[in-house]
């Protein structure tokens, strides 16, 4: 029996097209390209890892402790590579194209959407979030009553053009527009390799911070287990796998990123890497940044560099630490609206031609997407609890949930028995910690809220 592609009974590709496809997806490719290189896709790949998740790494590690914090940093890039591991093999075996399209030939139209419902609450609440903080880096930002000033403020003081809206249109308009505009993913490059280079830098400088202080003996070596004081911070270990696990989100790019390239089966060699090389940069950021703040890390580590960290050209280094992060965000943005933008495209046109080639769809859809986003970052500015539960239910529904869904399904019938345990366990995991993190996160809204009308 002739097995037709889900992506096909959803695309309908143009008799002539503009642009030549390539490897039956949906993304287009231009004239003149001859596909993606290793390196680029690489570089696309640890992108989409690195985003805003290394600020909140250091404090997951504070409440588990250095030993438990670092394992489970590595036991997280392991499920993540067994996740895309499956993604990639079932999908070759399904004959689909894109990550929906899989989920579509094991679970039907309703699936699809589901997931591409996932994808999109996923992305669209994590560029909210790294916009608010691009803003608090340039702008400033106050928390209960004090207030932090930002980069672009403390250089030239109070002006309108200094103001959070201003700096976020600016941006916007001056370097979040043009990136996103691009119709391939290979065309961000080199903008990730700069973003890559960026989270090297941060990793660099609070290393050489936390070395020097504790040679001259002002810190100490920071905790190496959890501190268990009552039921409550019991609960609260549990709020840190999500951010563990979601650390590693990248699935909804695997198949853009592997579309392009120019030899497909790189692609698992290309995952291998980019988590092996992410993993050491979550290992070595929590490991120094706890080294240097201890019990005093802050959610969003970033806030860390906010005071004087006790040595010569502290002020200076600051401004590098969060200067640079704020660029990287910059530059991880579009990487992540890339597939947000697909994935919106395919739920609400699921019948239309690609979007690459229909340029007002695109152009629109892309307007939109980013005027609600720019929106959210300046009215909404403090989404953090909103974040915490699209973390522990959208991308944990998309780095496991689904994957784990796809190999017990097993339309055809190539899952092992390892693959069927791996599945389990992925459930399982994924469950247990979002009902853990969502009952904590409810329970510290509401112990919060007793609190403010006491």
């Amino acid at each position: 029996m002739t097995i037709v592609s889900s992506d096909r009974k959803y695309r309908r590709s143009p008799k002539t097209p503009l642009l030549p496809q390539k490897h039956g997806d949906h993304d287009s490719v231009e004239v003149g390209f001859n596909g993606a290189s290793f390196s680029g896709a690489v570089f696309n790949m640890s992108t989409t890892i690195v985003g805003a998740g290394i600020m909140a790494l250091p404090a997951a590690v504070k409440q588990l402790g250095l030993i438990p914090g670092l394992i489970m940093i590595v036991l997280g890039a392991m499920l993540t590579e067994s996740s895309i591991d499956m993604i990639m093999r079932f999908t070759r075996a399904s004959k689909t194209a894109s990550y929906s399209g899989l989920v579509g030939d094991a679970f039907g139209g309703p699936g699809r959407s589901l997931l591409q419902l996932c994808v999109v609450v996923n992305n669209l609440g994590m560029l909210v979030v790294y916009m608010i903080i691009i803003g608090d880096v340039m702008s400033g930002t106050s928390s209960d009553g004090i207030r932090h000033s930002g980069v672009i403020e403390e250089w030239f003081g109070q002006r309108w053009w200094t103001a959070r809206f201003s700096l976020l249109l600016l941006t916007t308009l001056l370097v979040l527009a043009p990136l996103i505009s691009f119709k391939r993913v290979d065309s961000l490059r080199y903008t990730s390799a700069l973003s890559v280079a960026l989270a090297v830098v941060f990793v660099a400088i609070t290393a050489g911070v936390a070395i020097f202080k504790l040679m001259d003996g002002s810190i100490a070596f920071p905790r190496l287990m959890p501190k268990l004081v009552d039921q409550a911070s019991f609960w609260k270990l549990f709020t840190t796998i999500p951010i563990l696990v979601t650390a590693y989100i990248c699935h909804h790019n695997i198949h853009p990123i592997e579309n392009e390239l120019i030899d497909p089966t790189q692609m698992k060699s290309i995952v291998r890497t980019s988590l092996t090389f992410c993993s050491s940069v979550y290992i070595a950021t929590s490991f120094f940044s706890f080294l240097l703040f201890g019990d005093h890390t802050l959610d969003d580590v970033l806030a860390n560099f906010d005071a004087d960290l006790g040595i010569p050209y502290s002020s200076f280094l600051d401004d590098i630490v969060r200067v640079s992060y704020g660029v990287h965000l910059m530059l991880v943005f579009p990487i992540v609206f890339f597939s947000l933008r697909l994935n919106l495209d395919g739920l609400l046109f699921p019948f239309a031609i690609p979007i690459a080639f229909d340029n007002r769809r695109f152009y629109t859809v892309t307007a939109a997407l980013m005027g609600f986003i720019f929106l959210g970052a300046n009215f909404v500015p403090s989404i953090w609890d909103a974040f915490q539960f699209t973390g522990a239910t959208a991308a944990i529904s998309v780095g496991f949930i689904f994957p784990a869904a796809v190999a017990l399904r097993d339309t055809h019938g190539i899952a092992t028995k390892k693959d069927k345990l791996v599945s389990w366990v992925m459930i399982f995991l994924a469950v247990s910690s979002s009902t853990a993190a969502i009952s904590s996160d409810i329970y510290s809204i509401v112990s919060r809220d007793k609190l403010a009308g006491s």
